[in-house]
């Protein structure tokens, strides 16, 4: 277990799913009738939508805490180890269930999740309270919302709580298992940042004819839309402003898993570290997300700071405030 020893340093509060993801790779498309198939690869790593953001802090110098559930069993034991130099505090192990599990099946330019929830549908509202009496932080990412149930139907109360408290918000839902993409017309107007991927984007806000439009009518209701769109980077919209982009990086792709948990950390590493320029927060997303493909998992490659300000430099980017 890792404590947050040096708070004058901007914290950012990490809320969601911590689970271990299997990642399978090769001849990953199942064929029923059973036919055994041979895989290139097989690796037991650390998985979660909220966990591959907080270790993603982590390794770009921002202090992050996780408020997440484990099991008490064997995953949820590798789990803790795993995050690394994330703050575990708050990570709550509930008797008697089990710890989440992700099935990936990985190819290169897509890939297919199989989970199991276990313990990490425990996360609850009080769970949140009780980290931020306990620490000091500026910042509150709230991760996977429709494989929280609990947490998700509290936050049009809990939400107005953390800005009374003077926290700025952000959210990436995931994918919606059950794709009804309910509850968020009384989410989004209470966060700052919205995190969605562009599949996401269209089934939060369908029926437009562009995706631009579809993020401008979501950043109308209040948050700032920052928009993961794979191979090509990512953009953002704020209200009444036009889309700001920024390219990914050319690169040979191991492996996708957790990309887009790594374009939020290295957002929010730039949001917290005092990056007022959107294009350059964007370009701190696009790296830290192009560079975590050169492994397989969500951790393994995730970039340091002295990486993605190596790889900024190279396109002759500059970097404002406490980051550069």
């Amino acid at each position: 277990m890792t404590t947050i020893t040096n708070q004058q340093d901007p914290a950012v509060l990490v809320v969601g799913d911590a689970n271990v993801d299997l990642v399978l790779t090769g001849d990953v498309v199942p064929r029923f009738g059973q036919e055994e198939q041979l895989l290139d690869s097989a690796s037991t790593v650390l998985g979660s939508s909220a966990g591959i953001v907080a270790h993603g802090l982590a390794r770009l110098g921002v202090p992050a805490s996780l408020v997440a559930c484990v099991g008490d069993d064997e995953f949820g034991r590798f789990t803790l180890q795993a995050l690394g130099d994330v703050d575990t505090t708050f990570v709550r192990v509930v008797p008697g269930e089990t710890t989440g599990l992700s099935v990936i099946l990985s190819a290169p330019a897509d890939r297919s999740i199989l989970t199991s929830t276990g313990a990490m549908t425990r996360v609850s509202a009080r769970d949140v309270l009780a980290a931020l009496d306990a620490g000091s932080f500026t910042h509150v990412h709230f991760a996977s919302y429709f494989l929280l149930p609990g947490l998700a139907a509290s936050m049009p109360v809990l939400l107005p709580e953390l800005r009374r408290r003077g926290l700025t918000i952000s959210l990436d839902t995931n994918w919606d298992p059950a794709a009804r993409w309910e509850g968020l017309d009384e989410v989004l107007p209470l966060v700052d940042v919205f995190l969605p991927n562009l599949e996401e984007l269209r089934a939060v806000s369908p029926g437009h004819a562009s995706d631009a439009r579809a993020a401008a009518a979501l950043a109308a209701t209040g948050p700032t839309v920052v928009v993961k769109a794979g191979k090509d980077g990512g953009w953002s919209v704020r209200a009444g402003d036009s889309p700001v982009s920024s390219p990914g990086l050319l690169i040979d792709v191991v492996d996708t898993t957790g990309a887009g948990d790594s374009f939020d950390a290295g957002y929010l590493a730039a949001l917290v570290g005092g990056i007022e320029d959107e294009g350059r927060r964007l370009g701190w997303a696009t790296t830290a997300g192009s560079l975590s493909t050169r492994s397989a998992g969500g951790t393994a490659a995730q970039a340091t700071r002295d990486e993605i300000l190596m790889h900024l430099d190279a396109f002759g980017e500059l970097t404002v405030g406490s980051l550069t």
